[in-house]
C-alpha cells in the first residue's frame, strides 16, 4: 500500500460502525498514523476521557507512557513519526472494576490493513496484555509480568510494557526493576530510533 493510500484506510477506520451496538457511549475510533511513521504504540482500547477527546492518551496514562518513551508531545502527537493503534479503537464502557475490554472484532478487521500500510515501522511497543497475547501470541510469557521482564527476548520488532494506568500502580511499586532497568532501555531505543 502506497504512503498516500493511508488516508483513505484512516478514514475508513474513523467511520466504522461496526460494533454500535454493543458501545454503550457509542462509536469514535480513536488513532494515529502516517505512512512515514517509525513507531507503532499498541495500547487497549480508548478509555472515557480519550472517547471525549479523540486525542489517544490524552489523560494521566498518556502523560506516564510519554515519560517512558521519553517523548515530547510535539513528537508523540506528531503521526510522521509515531502511529498509534489500540486494539480496540472505540471506548468499550465500564465494567465492574474498571474499563471493559477492547471489543474483539477490531484488531482481525483493522491491524493487518494499517501494518500494510506502515511499512516502515522498526519497533512496536506492546502496551497491556490484550496486545501482547494478539501480536506476540504463543511466544509470550505465561503472565504479563514475566512476558514484560522477558522484553529483551522480543526485540528488535517488539518491546511489551504493562498499561501505564494509575490502576496499576500496586504492579510497579512490586516490580521496582520496569521503572529502574525497563523504562530507560524504551526511552533509549526510541530515541535512537526518532530523535536526531
Amino acid at each position: 500500500m502506497a504512503e498516500e493510500s493511508i488516508a483513505p484506510l484512516l478514514a475508513e477506520i474513523r467511520a466504522c460502525r461496526r460494533c454500535a451496538a454493543d458501545l454503550p457511549h457509542g462509536t469514535r475510533p480513536v488513532l494515529q498514523a502516517a505512512g512515514s511513521a517509525r513507531l507503532l504504540l499498541v495500547g487497549q482500547a480508548p478509555g472515557r476521557r480519550v472517547h471525549q477527546s479523540g486525542t489517544p492518551y490524552d489523560d494521566a496514562s498518556g502523560a506516564r507512557l510519554r515519560r517512558w518513551l521519553g517523548l515530547a508531545d510535539r513528537d508523540f502527537y506528531d503521526p510522521a513519526l509515531v502511529a498509534i493503534q489500540p486494539m480496540g479503537f472505540c471506548y468499550p464502557g465500564r465494567g465492574k472494576s474498571g474499563d471493559l475490554p477492547p471489543r474483539p472484532e477490531c484488531a482481525p478487521l483493522w491491524h493487518g490493513r494499517l501494518a500494510a500500510a506502515l511499512p516502515r515501522i522498526e519497533l512496536t511497543v506492546l502496551i497491556g496484555w490484550h496486545a501482547m497475547r494478539f501480536y506476540l501470541g504463543r511466544h509470550r510469557q505465561g503472565t504479563l509480568t514475566e512476558t514484560v521482564r522477558a522484553w529483551r527476548d522480543y526485540g528488535p520488532r517488539f518491546f511489551p510494557v504493562p498499561h501505564p494506568s494509575a490502576r496499576n500502580t500496586a504492579w510497579f511499586q512490586h516490580h521496582p526493576w520496569f521503572e529502574a532497568q525497563v523504562v530507560p532501555a524504551l526511552a533509549a531505543r526510541v530515541a535512537a530510533l526518532l530523535l536526531p
